[in-house]
């Protein structure tokens, strides 16, 4: 559960209203909750502790090295998949051993960032990165451990854009080829002694946003039969990375909590012997943010009302991106409109208007909802869009030349901004 809730018909981030902050600062703001970000790491960390996991928090989900450090301070490694993340990870205090790197492209120069930061594990994806990473580390001098990302071709039942564990995805290597791959370079690695890849796990990660056990079962399944049969041939097998991808409740307020997938997958986990590593980004950060926006405008269009806000798809693309849901409500809607604690269904609640609330964006895509329930609404209302913490910030842009929002952490009864809202001068800042 996350650490936004109404007090007396008005909306509060842990001990601070919001309003109070928007007040301070301004719309478009992002409003991070620090309480959520421990709590749901916790939740992770407790429900995996038999196998006491690796955990690395996905840096591409939410990136500010204030909120890295925060996960930092928990225990956190990190999941990153570029030279830039790994530059923020450490940025901001984070154990280059305790990294995990994924990625298709990794350029050379990364590839020799990473090894000389002492990176805790290359996840490989293909087997062209799998010689050059080993040629770049035998150059260096240095051994490195890796993980071979397979494909273990199972439906997650998510977003087709956010599925990337089936065989035609461009991410991993097929499962049906990858005993090879490992075998080949078994003997590589027997042949020559000299430092370089030390290939002995194995990766995954089969989508994002996914709201099911079964899907992450049948992976597991698959992968430990692969490494049993590895290990039968005399192979060292010694990490497994389950990758991330466990669902927040968006729409509904159905998604599982970890101790759901971790019930599910310990016993196989435990009977493995193997590391473990866990990758969770939405997980962690998706509830723990919202983005605050100003109605600028009421119009209507045929037989449609819009709701024109001061955000737009620039701040926030995941609902035109991917058609995802945000719960959308007033910062004050008084005491007629508070919404379940859980902002489930508020069907059943009077008064409601069913409108599109839009951006101020040159794009027929630049949207929140469409035929959305909310409270009536005036021109300097401010509306909160919820569980933004994650893919929000991270994917933002200046497109129309918009200066990006602030950021701000709120801590109990206290807030701070963690990135100052951009200007026009930045905007041009890199062109001169």
């Amino acid at each position: 559960m996350d650490h936004f809730s109404y007090r007396n018909g008005e909306l509060f981030c842990e001990d601070v209203a919001v309003e109070r902050i928007a007040d301070s600062l301004g719309t478009p703001l992002y409003v991070y909750s620090k309480a959520t970000l421990l709590a749901h790491y916790r939740q992770l960390a407790d429900a995996f502790a038999p196998v006491k996991p690796l955990i690395c928090y996905s840096v591409k989900t939410n990136g500010n090295i204030n909120v890295l450090r925060v996960l930092a301070g928990a225990g956190a490694g990190f999941d990153v998949v570029s030279g830039g993340e790994l530059f923020r990870a450490q940025a901001a205090g984070g154990d280059p051993d305790k990294c995990v790197y994924a990625g298709v492209g990794k350029t050379d120069a990364e590839i020799r960032q990473a090894v000389a930061a002492g990176i805790g594990l290359f996840n490989v994806e293909s087997e062209a990165e799998l010689s050059n990473v080993d040629a770049i580390a035998r150059q260096m001098g240095k051994g490195i451990r890796g993980a071979l990302r397979i494909n273990p071709d199972v439906d997650p039942h998510t977003h087709a854009h956010i599925t990337t564990g089936k065989k035609e995805t461009k991410f991993g290597i097929d499962l049906d080829r990858a005993g090879g791959v490992f075998r080949a370079f078994a003997k590589v690695q027997a042949a020559d002694g000299a430092p370089g890849m030390h290939l002995t796990g194995v990766h995954i990660h089969i989508g994002s946003q996914i709201t099911e056990v079964e899907p992450y079962v049948e992976a597991v399944r698959k992968v430990l039969a692969l490494i049993d049969e590895l290990r039968r041939d005399g192979l060292t097998m010694d990490w497994l990375d389950l990758g991330g991808g466990f669902g927040i409740n968006y729409e509904n307020r159905h998604a599982l909590p970890a101790s759901a997938f971790a019930a599910a997958l310990l016993p196989m986990l435990l009977a493995s012997k193997l590391q473990i590593a866990i990758e969770p980004g939405r997980y962690i950060a998706g509830n723990a943010g919202l983005l605050m926006a100003n109605v600028l405008y009421l119009k209507a269009g045929g037989t449609k009302k819009f709701v024109i806000v001061d955000a737009g798809m620039n701040d926030l693309i995941r609902p035109m991106l991917y058609d995802a849901f945000h719960f959308i409500w007033p910062t004050r809607p008084g005491a007629k409109f508070i919404p379940p604690a859980d902002r489930t269904d508020v069907s059943g609640m009077a008064g409601l208007e069913t409108v599109d609330v839009v951006g101020p964006i040159c794009e027929s895509g630049d949207f929140f909802a469409h035929a959305r329930a909310i409270p009536p609404v005036q021109r300097g209302q401010r509306l909160a869009i919820f569980s933004a913490g994650a893919y929000s910030f991270a994917m933002s842009s200046q497109y129309n030349a918009r200066p990006r929002p602030a950021e701000v952490l709120v801590d109990g009864a206290t807030f701070r901004v963690i990135r100052k809202r951009e200007t026009y001068d930045d905007l041009i800042a890199l062109e001169k």
